[in-house]
């Protein structure tokens, strides 16, 4: 078409003559994308051809996310796993830490006064505006959200604001208030082997106006937690539900050196993988502990320790750090793990705690600890997975056990000691966990659709500005730990 920059496109509607109803014509404008006398790049026709296949593929049921992980397990630097995520127009970024442990995202808020404004972390605090994004809607008393919200998580109506708000309490003392607005989150999604899309979508989160306790240290501030539990307001709820993602997640979180790992709303393939049932009705993941084998030989506990009731159960929880294990339990546990070990190594207590002092590698003396499930799923630990080196003394490693004895209640929490270096996969579908042993510096396979054999390799995703080609390499970071969710383990077990 020459000159005017627009189609005139006629439609016309012919009536059968069995109806009598005659033919009708209709007029339809349409205009360029892209101005006729105008030189387009060609990258910027590219770019519009992905988002027109990504809406094309929106249906899709097998898209995943992918994020960046961050962080490590090392205790000694308050260690844990975080990513980054993207938030509102124009996107901000912010570091939050990765758990399981908790339902919902919320990041810190320009109108928080006690919150912290530097991090000693090595890393730069954003803080979310609201004012500042074209997109942000808050959630008023009056929204049907808020009394969804409201009934099924900690939330209240504050008549005074008009505001959807929130208060969380986290187990080491730490706790955060705020309000629930709506704004979008940005990730990549691979929608089929060679299609990454850019993607966004409308969710809900926290904007947090109030912190106390470790929250607040500026030693080790960050800029908010992403909750991953099963509550219809967390992140892989609210996309699962809209079929944007499908409804499983997996992690691999990198132990040694550096940390950092792989995290995808999606479901890593391994053929290695033992699954788990979960406990169902539960607030967090878990799982049905039957009996704990240290070298094989099964220790004498009562399978009743590890019955999930009231505070009592086996949870999974990214966002501690180390491991917790009920009193009846952890005992017997030490015991043989020093009995194995006594001609060897020489123990001692520190603090309360069952340590050792080590002349040669622990996979050379310590014992391998299995900890099996229902459905015949064993987890089998490493001596780096129960150990934690705490330095050195008299010309000997300090090697100490990572499990903390929990008293008065009978609560064992997998944290991220016992979960590094293993794949991990949530499935809410079927309502399982599975995991696997796994160096997490290698790319992984990720399935594409739930019950089909399509898959992607995807580790960290990089798209080459040269030249639009996707490169699935995984490349984990991280030279950064913060903040414990469960903080109380750490700074006893200093000499």
């Amino acid at each position: 078409m020459a000159g005017g920059g627009i189609l005139l496109l006629v439609v016309v509607l012919v009536g059968s003559a069995a109806s009598g109803i005659r033919g009708v014509q209709r007029v339809m404008n349409l205009q360029r994308a892209f101005p006729l006398n105008q030189i387009v790049e060609l990258e910027a026709l590219k770019a519009r051809d992905r988002l027109r296949h990504a809406r094309m593929l929106q249906s899709f049921a097998g898209g995943i996310a992918n994020f960046p992980v961050f962080g490590n397990s090392d205790p000694s630097n308050a260690g844990l796993y975080y990513t980054k995520v993207k938030l509102g127009s124009p996107p901000r970024e912010f570091n939050v830490q990765i758990d399981t442990g908790s339902d919902i995202l919320w990041v810190t808020c320009s109108s928080c006064n006690d919150c912290p404004k530097t991090s000693g972390l090595g890393i730069e605090l954003t803080v979310f505006d609201a004012a500042s994004s074209s997109t942000a809607s808050p959630i008023s008393c009056s929204d049907n959200q808020c009394a969804a919200i409201v009934q099924t998580a900690n939330a209240e109506c504050s008549t005074q604001s008009n505001q959807c708000s929130y208060s969380f309490q986290y187990e080491d003392g730490s706790g955060t208030s705020g309000f629930y607005l709506s704004d979008l989150l940005y990730f990549d999604t691979i929608l089929g082997t060679s299609l990454i899309a850019n993607s966004s979508a409308p969710i809900v989160f926290g904007c947090s106006t109030s912190q106390s306790g470790d929250l607040i240290a500026s030693d080790k501030a960050i800029d908010g937690i992403f909750g991953f539990g099963q509550q219809h307001l967390s992140v892989i709820s609210q996309l699962s539900s809209r079929g944007i993602t499908p409804k499983v997640f997996s992690h691999c979180l990198k132990g040694e050196g550096e940390g950092g790992g792989i995290l995808v709303l999606g479901e890593i393939l391994d053929a290695s993988i033992v699954y788990s049932p979960l406990v169902p009705s539960q607030p967090h993941y878990n799982l049905y502990l039957q009996s704990i084998a240290v070298n094989g030989q099964l220790l004498p506990i009562d399978l009743a320790v590890f019955a999930t009731s009231g505070n009592r159960g086996t949870v999974v929880d990214s966002g501690t750090t180390l491991a917790y294990l009920a009193e009846e339990a952890y005992d017997p546990f030490v015991a043989a793990i020093t009995a194995a070990v006594s001609q060897s190594v020489r123990p001692f207590i520190s603090k309360g705690n069952e340590c050792y002092l080590v002349t040669t590698s622990i996979a050379e003396v310590f014992p391998p600890v299995a900890l099996n499930f229902a459905g015949g799923a064993s987890m089998v630990l490493r001596p780096a997975d129960y150990l934690v080196n705490m330095g050195f003394g008299d010309g000997a490693a300090i090697w100490c056990i990572g499990f903390v004895k929990v008293q008065n209640q009978g609560t064992t929490i997998l944290g991220d000691l016992v979960l590094k270096d293993k794949i991990f996969i949530y499935d809410l579908v079927h309502q399982r966990i599975g995991w696997a042993d796994y160096d997490c510096s290698l790319d992984v396979n990720v399935s594409l659709t739930l019950g089909k054999d399509e898959f992607v390799n995807a580790g960290q995703l990089h798209v080459s500005r040269s030249s639009s080609c996707v490169l699935f390499k995984l490349r984990p970071k991280s030279n950064i730990s913060l903040l414990l969710h469960i903080s109380m383990v750490v700074s006893f077990f200093f000499l």
